[in-house]
């Protein structure tokens, strides 16, 4: 679980988020809010797992509406990706990509794609190990690095972009300097969305253990910082 420093960042992101809710006109909860709920506030692995769920459902409840949804689309396969994390299921993890794979064919220029399909992959090898983890799910470090590179180029002046990828590089590599650069970069990117702002805000944290060459605090903090990171024993 997540110790001292960890739990503090998790604290900042959930009152940032928080904030962020109750300066927020009312409106129905979207399946992307679901998520990023879970992802980042839900401080049980039980109740940040039914509410994957619940985001899931939702996103199949609007693609039996609009079968052609992307949001719809995007948000069921991340609801997927993100229960096969919470759970080990080796079928969500698989049709999360595949799904992923299916979006980013249809629209290579897809940023949001490109960086979930990124992070699936990328995720997928820390947790299970290069060899392993292709064997048993098809993830490959390569492909992972490769799609978040695409999504930095085609996501514009957003933090989300570099952060997110700056996190899953320097969770995987703490000396990696492309990661380092994005971490960079996402502290001076633009923020429209709460999804920016913590990332951005992540990105800041790992800077602090970067400059002072603390790679063992950069790893972890870096996982600690991703979705569900604060969940993680390692």
């Amino acid at each position: 679980m997540v110790q001292g420093g960890g739990r503090r960042a998790g604290l900042a992101m959930a009152i940032g988020i928080a904030v962020v809710a109750v300066g927020a006109p009312a409106r129905a909860e979207t399946a992307r809010d679901i998520l990023i709920q879970a992802s980042f506030v839900d401080t049980d692995e039980a109740s940040a797992l039914k509410r994957v769920s619940n985001a899931y459902a939702a996103a199949v409840a609007a693609l039996r509406r609009a079968p052609e949804d992307h949001e719809a689309l995007l948000m069921r396969a991340t609801a997927l990706g993100y229960r096969a994390k919470l759970t080990g299921n080796r079928t969500d993890a698989v049709s999360a990509r595949r799904q992923l794979e299916a979006l980013t064919t249809q629209n290579p220029r897809d940023a949001e794609a490109q960086l979930a399909l990124g992070a699936w992959h990328v995720g997928a090898v820390k947790k299970l190990g290069m060899f392993v983890g292709r064997a048993a799910v098809g993830a490959q470090r390569g492909v992972g690095l490769a799609a978040l590179d695409k999504a930095v180029a085609l996501g514009g002046d957003r933090a989300l972009y570099p952060g997110l990828a700056a996190l899953l590089r320097l969770e995987l590599e703490p000396g990696d300097p492309r990661g380092r650069t994005l971490a960079e970069q996402a502290t001076r990117a633009a923020t429209p969305t709460a999804l920016d702002r913590i990332l951005q805000r992540g990105a800041g944290q790992v800077l602090v253990p970067l400059r002072t060459g603390d790679m063992r605090t950069v790893r972890r903090l870096s996982s600690q910082l991703l979705p569900f990171g604060r969940f993680d024993d390692d």
